[in-house]
């Protein structure tokens, strides 16, 4: 039986300056449907990077990765996870950062991917993650650029993070 890597660093795309965009998933099996987000981002010409880390397998990497996000120059995290989808909730737990989580169905759920949408939209006060539809990391994609393109002047490379 094959093991996941604890940390796999699966892309990060060429880029003129660090990634705006974080994508995480839990799995290496995940990546076919994530692979929407980055290449919506990779056409929008945005900078991304892509990682496996799991939420429950690796907790203290999914921290790490999510507080030192910002000072890495990441401006939202995209966070894929199936059937108890927590990854979205641990990675907000730890970041300011905007989170987008995307519920991703699985062989193994027995509701077709409703735990994991249910998983993700039911965060607790304080913990806050957007959705998007089932399997759908394109519009998870689309959303991270549209808020990039609002919280940056002239559609302009971030300036200094405080």
């Amino acid at each position: 039986m094959a093991t996941e890597p604890q940390l796999a660093v699966v892309a990060t795309e060429p880029a003129e300056g660090p990634p705006l965009v974080g994508i995480l998933m839990g799995s290496q099996s995940d990546m076919d449907t994530m692979q929407g987000a980055a290449k919506e981002l990779a056409d929008r010409g945005i900078e991304h990077e892509v990682r496996v880390l799991s939420a429950h397998r690796q907790p203290d990497e999914v921290a790490e990765y999510a507080r030192s996000a910002r000072a890495r120059g990441i401006r939202v995290l995209i966070a894929g996870a199936g059937l108890s989808a927590a990854l979205p909730g641990v990675v907000a737990a730890h970041t300011e950062l905007p989170v987008i989580g995307v519920p991703l169905s699985s062989r193994l759920s027995v509701a077709a991917g409703l735990d994991a949408l249910l998983s993700v939209v039911q965060m607790p006060p304080g913990v806050p993650v957007a959705a998007v539809g089932l399997d759908n990391a394109r519009n998870a994609g689309i959303l991270a650029a549209r808020i990039i393109d609002t919280s940056m002047p002239s559609g302009g490379r971030p300036t200094a993070v405080a």
